[in-house]
């Protein structure tokens, strides 16, 4: 049978379209355009996808499709030569906090394994790469402890993992040990505990009980020779602290009870260890750069790089206003008796008008009122309802009391309501790159892998191009595969008007064009042929700039063997097609017809196309010969800073029609 070069679609009636036939063209750029509400995407999307992907998922068997959505069958008489049909639409993808540009093209999965495989450790008190440690130096170390140090030298080989692991607690009563720490419990190996499957455990099994004093020595590299095989080369000293209780298998875990200091714990390894300051890294695999996994995550942020706080200008929104008419926000509501006391206390002590506005209070005072005195005892005088009482103590602040019953309160309502005065800043202790320390410590060409990932696209990439001359030579053969995905991945969001993208980039935040551009980016890096790819309007937040990278980008799609339907209103993308179908007269009920198919030549000769009469210049848009003064008024934005702003002030007149323009992700200023 002779391969059809058609698409054909008889009898096309899903929502205005009139019971329209056409044959579109396979393996090729098709255009579909017309009036708004013509009818383009009722054809497109709602006729020739829904079908091809309800013909697909059919073939699949009833396994498989019990996992993905079935389509309607739409309205339509017939439709022949269609290929398994792709959408990429204008929608955002998700609005995961954890969700970023990296995580979305799986751009940052090739990261995390370059950082793993090629990536150095440094010392983050030195500077200085981390040596390899060995057995000798782990026991000097030991041995610098202060005589007496009571201490259990332990082999971690179960660490952040789901499992039951009762195989496990057999071979090592087998092989001779007696005990293990199981979630920070004590147990003796002859009644192991039973362990839930669905959570993750960390499991350590007791290499030794050790008294540091002379001539240990033997014994202690023995005993660390064991712990590192048994653990790939990791080995983990706790002491006991003093006052703990020592024990029997049911004593010992009432170790570190409330009453014992906390037990010190060392981390050695055969690898990774500065030994100034003795900084080491367990293991460096890929799942230490994920900021989606408690292992990699930063412990304060939690891998969401931003922290919440009680933001001054939230708390003192107009400072115009003076106390007594509620400058404080929080304060405001009700104006309650309370606080207009607790004001006039605080302005008997330090001697000011309370009716003056905020902004010229000394900064002082209004630092004492947000943050509190410190440890200056203030005398206040209240009065209820005649019952006069004073009382000299110390005053909170306004912020730090609404931190404390943030912190406390198990009001859902009290939370809605504090958290109107919250803001967001970069965590304080990974400095907004998500990841905890030990990973920030791994580089590569000077760099860690935070760092990276918010330079932009076109930055990440020249940085690959020059990472293989940091390496060595035994590395260059682990990242040259690595590196070579990265690029490729890299230079496909480059090809679709990208390159201003970080890979740290929320992915909530990016519009629907851009969102769509960067599944466009991962449909070409799939390398798949013979797909019917139907696109939405691809040029939407586009600078014209940029066109041309998009509509090679497509014809790259095209080249590979597939057929794009696009549904499009930009002129340089219909001049550019293969073909071209202009759906309309009108909109609504007025369109559903084909009004003039053909390329895009054949368009512009055709008197019927609207379309075709404005790409010929016989219409225009006129521009108008004289402009709105508007009203004088005006709306002023000063030193916005919102994403890639720098400090921009605009004025913007009211009663005129404005536009804010320039290249894609640019810098208005």
């Amino acid at each position: 049978m002779p391969e059809q070069k058609h698409i054909e679609v008889r009898g096309a009636r899903e929502h205005n379209l009139k019971n329209i036939d056409l044959d579109i063209p396979r393996d090729q750029l098709v255009v579909i355009t017309g009036l708004s509400g013509s009818g383009k995407s009722s054809l497109a999307f709602d006729t020739v996808y829904a079908e091809g992907q309800r013909r697909y998922v059919e073939s699949l068997s009833a396994y498989a499709r019990q996992f993905l959505d079935m389509m309607q069958k739409p309205d339509v008489d017939h439709i022949s030569g269609l290929s398994p049909a792709i959408s990429i639409e204008q929608k955002t993808t998700s609005k995961n906090p954890r969700s970023t540009v990296g995580t979305v093209t799986e751009i940052y999965d090739y990261m995390r394994l370059l950082f793993a495989r090629a990536g150095t450790p440094y010392s983050p008190a030195t500077g200085q790469p981390i040596e390899a440690q060995q057995v000798q130096d782990m026991v000097d170390r030991v041995m610098a402890m202060e005589e007496g140090t009571r201490a259990y030298l332990l082999a971690p080989i179960v660490r952040d993992r789901k499992g039951e692991y009762r195989k496990e607690f057999i071979d090592l009563r087998k092989q001779g040990f007696q005990r293990v720490k199981v979630d920070g419990a004590f147990y003796e190996l002859d009644e192991p505990p039973t362990l839930d499957k669905k959570f993750r455990h960390d499991i350590d099994v007791v290499v030794d009980r050790i008294v540091v004093r002379e001539g240990l020595e033997t014994r202690l590299a023995d005993s660390f020779r064991t712990a590192l095989d048994l653990a790939d080369g990791i080995a983990i000293l706790e002491t006991v602290p003093r006052g703990s209780l020592e024990a029997s298998a049911s004593a010992s875990r009432e170790e570190g009870s409330a009453e014992a200091e906390e037990p010190l714990r060392i981390t050695f390894s055969e690898k990774f260890a500065c030994p100034v300051s003795g900084f080491t890294i367990p293991e460096i695999e890929p799942r230490l750069f994920s900021f989606n996994a408690p292992f990699g995550a930063c412990p304060t942020c939690d891998g969401l790089g931003v922290e919440l706080f009680f933001d001054e200008r939230l708390m003192v929104p107009d400072a115009a206003l003076s106390l007594a008419n509620g400058a404080i926000a929080p304060w405001r509501k009700g104006k309650s008796p309370y606080f207009i006391q607790t004001i006039d206390s605080i302005a008997r002590h330090y001697g000011f008008n309370p009716k003056a506005a905020w902004k010229d209070l000394p900064e002082g005072i209004q630092k004492v009122f947000l943050y509190g005195s410190g440890e200056e005892e203030i005398q206040f005088r209240y009065d209820e309802g005649g019952r006069v009482y004073q009382v000299k103590r110390t005053f909170e602040g306004v912020i730090p009391n609404m931190e404390r019953r943030y912190r406390e309160t198990d009001s859902a309502w009290i939370r809605d309501e504090f958290e109107q005065y919250q803001n967001n800043r970069p965590c304080g202790a990974c400095g907004g790159y998500r990841l905890r320390p030990e990973a920030l410590a791994v580089k590569i060409s000077g760099l860690h892998a935070g760092q990276v990932v918010q330079m932009s696209i076109k930055e990440a990439f020249a940085w690959c191009e020059t990472v293989p001359a940091h390496l060595s030579a035994q590395k260059n053969e682990i990242a040259r595969a690595i590196l070579k995905e990265i690029r490729e991945r890299l230079g496909f969001l480059n090809n679709v008007g990208l390159d201003y993208l970080t890979l740290a980039r929320n992915a909530g935040t990016l519009s629907g064009g851009e969102s769509q551009r960067i599944r466009l980016a991962s449909q070409i890096g799939s390398g798949l042929t013979g797909v019917l790819y139907v696109l939405d309007e691809p040029s939407i937040g586009l600078h014209q700039r940029d066109n041309d990278r998009l509509l090679g980008t497509l014809k790259n799609l095209r080249d590979q063997g597939n057929t794009v339907i696009v549904v499009e209103h930009d002129e340089e993308a219909i001049r550019e097609a293969d073909y071209v179908f202009d759906i309309g007269p009108g909109a609504g009920v007025h369109g559903g017809r084909i009004v003039a198919q053909g390329t895009p030549a054949e368009i512009i000769a055709d008197p019927a196309s609207l379309t075709g009469q404005y790409l010929s210049g016989a219409r225009e848009i006129a521009v108008p010969a004289k402009r709105r003064k508007g009203n004088g008024k005006k709306i002023t934005v000063v030193k916005a800073t919102g994403n890639n702003l720098r400090e921009v002030t605009a004025e913007f007149p009211l009663g005129k029609f404005v536009c804010v323009t320039g290249v894609s992700g640019g810098n208005p200023r």
